[in-house]
């Protein structure tokens, strides 16, 4: 297992190295934002009313709203990451990983609006009556001949072997060791616990799970940033130095400080576009599975919505978490009993406690990592069963749910070093398909886009407003057929 361990930490580098995802993803995320004419700047207020205010478009055409396939997406992306791996980042890259996350992210807002759209423009229905949309079917209904449907596959082969890591076991093994060393709840006991739970949640399907993630992911996000800017504001003076780190060791790396052995720009740029992705999951495509099954009027209008997933995620709650780490020290603490840094697994509960009076500290990261977590497990059992039905048919999907459930367990009660080193290979084999796919059919995505743009500039329109200006456009008429009932 230990050589096993090195082998995928290996591979791990290669993808996520200077010359493959890096410059693919930022790369990717540049030239979609000068193509779209920076619509995430221009369009994020339109986009996040529609989606946090109004929350619907007037269609039933869709399986959940606008806001629980927002939602949905959320729950998959904020998790671990917006904890741990933002924790990882600045520990392994010094405080200047927190600004490459934010360029990850604002780039990756496009990449993020890109898939999304695509995912709505190219869906379908399946034959139990759900809508069915993702890299898995964009890119092999969007790129004519053998290409596409070679990217199709590999995006679906990945995407379930990276649920069950990124989307599974790690988040599971997250919350039974937390809960484990906060509160002596066993870990066994949270397994079954937490594979019950989900079991009940999948049977019901996307309806069920935007239900609960709609109801989740807001108290959740808004329970850990109000604890969050607790401390940022009772360390305001703070805060400014702190900002200054960022942007200043972003460019110039972090001299050795405390045991910290010193990180180059390469590394800080590594770290944080890859534990930025792991956050925000722009360019990998799993948001697109969530906005295809939503109720709207038009694939532009979702495509904005998703968009603001990024924003939420990592302008916000990576943001809140970084400062804290940064604000607080902690970043560079020694612990007593080892002469060594504490650990990124433990450091933004540190951080926490240090900010918080008594134990509040620790108990917000230790609930907010739980319910981060748990809602993760649901939306990539989305992402994984989508998948699952495009590769083997509807057939599979029940036996899925089943086994995915089952699975939790076993992470909530075994040891996953390997499984973290598989997980960030499987992410970055999953984003590399989906962002040729992104490159490929940009021109689409561009004119189609901006035609309609023209016309619902602050995406007011209602149904009958858009049938009328979409009338005769045969992007229009295509997105219509091709949401016809499959066999």
């Amino acid at each position: 297992m230990d050589q096993l361990e090195a082998f995928l930490g290996q591979i791990g580098g290669i993808v996520w190295g200077p010359f493959l995802l890096i410059p693919l993803l930022l790369g990717t995320g540049l030239y979609l934002t000068i193509k779209l004419g920076g619509i995430q700047f221009v369009r994020l207020w339109p986009a996040l009313r529609l989606g946090l205010i109004k929350r619907s478009d007037d269609t039933d055409d869709g399986d959940i709203s606008q806001f629980q396939a927002l939602t949905t997406a959320m729950a998959a992306t904020v998790g671990t990451g917006n904890i741990v791996g933002v924790a990882t980042a600045i520990s392994t890259g010094g405080p200047g990983a927190l600004f490459w996350m934010w360029v990850t992210a604002l780039l990756g807002m496009a990449s993020k609006y890109s898939e999304a759209f695509l995912g709505v423009r190219f869906r379908t229905t399946d034959s139990a009556g759900e809508k069915n949309g993702g890299p898995q079917y964009y890119l092999e209904r969007g790129i004519p001949g053998g290409l596409g449907k070679f990217l199709a596959i590999s995006f679906a082969i990945f995407a379930v072997c990276a649920c069950f890591g990124i989307g599974n076991l790690t988040q599971g093994n997250s919350i039974a060791s937390n809960l484990d060393s906060s509160f002596a709840i066993p870990t066994w006991i949270t397994g079954l616990i937490l594979s019950g739970l989900t079991l009940v949640v999948l049977i019901g399907g996307i309806k069920s799970i935007g239900r609960v993630t709609s109801a989740l992911v807001p108290a959740m996000i808004l329970f850990y940033v109000l604890g969050a800017l607790y401390i940022l504001l009772a360390n305001i003076s703070a805060v400014p130095a702190a900002l200054g780190q960022v942007f200043s060791e972003a460019f110039t790396g972090s001299a050795a400080i405390g045991g910290f052995f010193g990180s180059t720009i390469m590394i800080a740029v590594q770290y944080g576009v890859a534990r930025g992705i792991f956050s925000n999951e722009s360019g990998m495509g799993s948001a697109a599975i969530a906005a295809a099954s939503a109720q709207t009027t038009h694939p532009v209008r979702q495509g904005l919505v998703s968009m603001t997933q990024t924003f939420i995620d990592t302008i916000i709650v990576v943001t809140c978490t970084g400062l804290v780490i940064i604000t607080t020290g902690v970043w560079h603490e020694i612990d007593p009993a080892t002469g060594e840094r504490i650990s990124a697994a433990i450091m933004t509960g540190q951080a926490f406690s240090h900010g918080l009076p008594g134990q509040w500290g620790h108990w917000i990261v230790t609930v907010g990592l739980t319910l981060f977590a748990y809602s993760t497990i649901l939306g990539w059992a989305y992402y994984g069963e989508r998948n699952v039905e495009r590769l083997g048919g509807r057939g599979g999907v029940m036996p899925f749910r089943v086994l995915f459930s089952l699975v939790v367990f076993i992470g909530c009660t075994v040891k996953l070093g390997v499984v973290w080193n598989f997980s960030d290979v499987m992410n970055g084999l999953m984003a590399i398909p989906n962002l040729i796919g992104l490159l490929l059919l940009s021109g689409l995505i561009a004119r189609e886009t901006r035609f309609y743009l023209q016309h619902d500039p602050k995406l007011e329109a209602n149904a009958a407003e858009i049938e009328a200006f979409m009338q005769g456009q045969s992007s229009w008429e295509e997105w219509k057929r091709g949401e016809e009932r499959q066999a």
